[in-house]
């Protein structure tokens, strides 16, 4: 076990996976745990965020499964408030639930727009909302929030709601971090390319059909390293900011992308 975080806590939401494998908020939360922290680990799929807490158990880490759907205030409040019940105190809030709706503008629906929003945004607004306070009081904290490439640039497919939330949840971060810098509280975004995770190969899946190793492969070729990233590259990004090693790093976006961004080379 390390101790890059050791004796912290971290809320992990959106711990678990969507699909066999490990996503990005479950290679974050194992991460988290074995370099010493406490974790929190909030899933929509409670069965999901119990695999998460299995996984920490087996490797000797410290972990509690709770269930949230973050687009509800009352879930958001909730899954805080145990925490701090739990543990006494949050350290690390590690926002990294997203879902996709595949619509270019005119093809997008009110309902799935709203939706979309509520998870990918205001959910973060959210746990940030109730989180911070607790920070600010045991005077510290670190907030990272996991974005994507898609808010700064256009991918191959349209999905109009998913860039937008992307795009404002770095918007969100840089908001946090200049008003509470005073209070020893970081935020940071992350965003992370094309990545090889159970959600994406579902997503893709689901959304435009096909053979996903087909699709998986088009994607890898996408890449100047030749491949796409995977949860790990997402969770040692976010272990560096949310640990005392970027104890002067507030405010700032951290791409994860293999180098797709500087070709524009996206679709």
């Amino acid at each position: 076990m390390g101790e890059r975080v050791k004796g912290k806590v971290a809320i992990v939401v959106g711990a678990g996976s969507l699909g066999p494998g490990i996503g990005n908020g479950k290679a974050s939360a194992i991460l988290y745990a074995r370099e010493g922290a406490k974790v929190w680990a909030v899933d929509h799929n409670s069965q999901a965020a119990e695999e998460t807490k299995h996984l920490i158990d087996e490797e000797g880490g410290e972990c509690i499964a709770f269930r949230a759907d973050v687009g509800k205030s009352s879930d958001c409040n909730a899954l805080v408030q145990g925490c701090i019940e739990a543990f006494g105190r949050v350290d690390i809030l590690h926002n990294n639930v997203g879902i996709v709706d595949p619509c270019g503008v005119v093809e997008s629906t009110e309902e799935n727009w709203d939706r979309t929003i509520d998870v990918n945004l205001k959910g973060m607004l959210l746990t940030c909302k109730y989180a911070l306070p607790y920070m600010e009081n045991q005077g510290g904290g670190a907030i990272v929030n996991i974005s994507s490439i898609a808010a700064t640039t256009v991918l191959v497919h349209p999905a109009t709601s998913y860039a937008a939330s992307k795009a404002a949840i770095v918007a969100l971060t840089r908001e946090i971090a200049l008003e509470y810098a005073s209070k020893g509280i970081r935020a940071n975004a992350i965003l992370p390319g094309y990545m090889r995770t159970p959600q994406v190969v579902v997503n893709l899946t689901q959304a435009y059909g096909g053979n996903p190793e087909e699709m998986m492969a088009k994607r890898d070729a996408m890449c100047p390293m030749g491949h796409q990233g995977d949860a790990w590259d997402v969770a040692y990004a976010a272990l560096f900011l949310a640990s005392d090693e970027a104890k002067y790093i507030t405010g700032t976006t951290l791409v994860v992308d293999g180098g797709i961004t500087c070709t524009h080379r996206t679709s």
